[in-house]
């Protein structure tokens, strides 16, 4: 039996032409803000959040004010959630060492690990409230030691949303703005006259913020490119139908363009989970959302072997993988692109999203066959330095050096090794020549 597709979504042309009127918004808004600065963002916070305050940035009472309406259990939670993230942060942080070697008898080289200086944490809040992306970006920031933090998320219902606002000032934000979408990354990166720029973007967002970062990468830097959540869950008959079709729902119901995807070598399983997804789409609150993304990027995809199911997980290299089979191991050791795995039934992708301790903040659209996801060390810049010590590697290394620059035609180059070997070697080499 050859790979089957009992399910696909939309074919790559139609998303591509998606994408296309995404990338011709999200310059046009840009080239705005860039030009007009807070009028450019005070008209698009109008437009699309129906929000204008006197200032976009909170003032300390506004903040404090804000949090004051978050209930008791949830900022519970939220410390909660916090203290988990702070653990694995902190651990991958104590992973990351400066070093200093000596190569040769005075040659001495290094790197430091430096915090870049100034982020701007985007979290979104239009369709759902991202309370935890909060957490990914500004606390994970503040563990790499990041001296100016600044944290921007929407309005919801034409006020800061409570509860954001908490995570943002738990985590350690420094300055924290009421804007969404286009007009915050921009505002952020592009500066204007009341917002200082930011050296780099992160966090999560919908189409229009992942365009607004690729176009804005450059000019600052950027986590990675996050655009609308993909689920895919690896399943064989040790599972049933509702637990998968349950973790594909539950991350469908983000936007109308999230892919979900099941890769399957049981087809009882893969009829039976579409079966339960028709089910749960009957009952689900956020069916409006989730059936729209499921009818249009859903996949479920039939194989005869495991190997040809990571073959294919390994090419889609989706964001999320839910991973529930007889081997999850031998997919830990054997997946090399994806954004985050979550092995057995255990496990799920909202964990990973809310609590665990895990960044949520991943690759989609196959970034992952190249990075990772957001973590502690996409704040930091491994910066190397050099210094030698003696005269005698001064004239050592000036020597070779001075041979590999000619070989390449720099006699300039070449110059400044040679001064060391007259200066630190007593050699008398010809000016504009090799050292012999």
């Amino acid at each position: 039996m050859a790979i089957q597709h009992l399910k696909s979504g939309k074919p790559a042309e139609a998303r591509a032409e998606d994408d296309a009127k995404v990338r011709a918004t999200v310059e046009a808004i840009l080239t705005d803000i860039e030009t007009r600065g807070d009028a450019a963002v005070r008209d698009l916070s109008q437009k699309f959040d129906g929000y204008a305050a006197p200032s976009f940035r909170l003032t300390p009472s506004e903040i404090e004010a804000a949090m004051q309406k978050v209930g008791a259990r949830d900022m519970e939670d939220i410390r909660f959630a916090q203290t988990q993230i702070r653990r694995f942060a902190e651990a991958q942080r104590a992973s990351m060492t400066d070093i200093e070697v000596e190569t040769v008898p005075g040659v001495i080289l290094g790197h430091r690990n430096i915090p870049v200086q100034s982020v701007g944490c985007y979290v979104p809040g239009g369709k759902f409230p991202m309370v935890a992306s909060a957490h990914m970006s500004v606390l994970t920031a503040q563990v790499a030691g990041v001296p100016r933090i600044v944290a921007s998320a929407p309005p919801v219902n034409g006020a800061p949303h409570p509860a954001i606002v908490a995570a943002m000032q738990l985590g350690g934000a420094h300055e924290i703005y009421v804007m969404g979408g286009i007009q915050a990354v921009g505002a952020m990166a592009l500066g204007t006259e009341t917002i200082k720029p930011v050296d780099m973007l992160v966090g999560p967002g919908n189409a229009f913020v992942a365009e607004a970062k690729r176009q804005l990468y450059g000019r600052v830097g950027i986590d990675l490119f996050a655009g609308p959540t993909e689920t895919m869950v690896i399943a064989d008959d040790t599972v049933d139908a509702e637990l998968c079709a349950t973790d594909l729902l539950g991350q469908a119901e983000h936007g109308y363009n999230s892919p979900a995807c099941l890769i399957t070598k049981s087809r009882r399983l893969a009829e039976g989970t579409m079966a339960e997804i028709d089910r749960l789409l009957a009952i689900l609150p956020t069916r409006d959302t989730a059936s729209v993304s499921w009818r249009d990027y859903g996949e479920v995809i039939l194989c005869d072997t495991h190997d040809e199911m990571l073959a294919i997980a390994n090419d889609m290299a989706y964001e999320h993988v839910q991973v529930m089979t007889d081997r999850d191991d031998w997919y830990l050791h054997n997946m090399h692109s994806y954004g985050a795995l979550f092995l057995g039934p255990r496990t799920n992708v909202a964990n990973g999203d809310k609590v665990i301790g895990t960044n949520h903040t991943l690759p989609t659209k196959k970034a992952g066959r190249y990075t990772g996801g957001l973590w502690v060390g996409k704040f930091l810049k491994t910066h190397s330095y050099q210094r030698v010590t003696t005269d005698a590697a001064a004239a050592l290394i000036g020597e070779y050096g001075s041979r590999l620059c000619m070989l390449e035609g720099f006699i300039g180059h070449a110059e400044q090794c040679n001064i060391r070997v007259r200066r630190y070697g007593g050699r008398n080499v010809p000016y504009g020549e090799a050292a012999e």
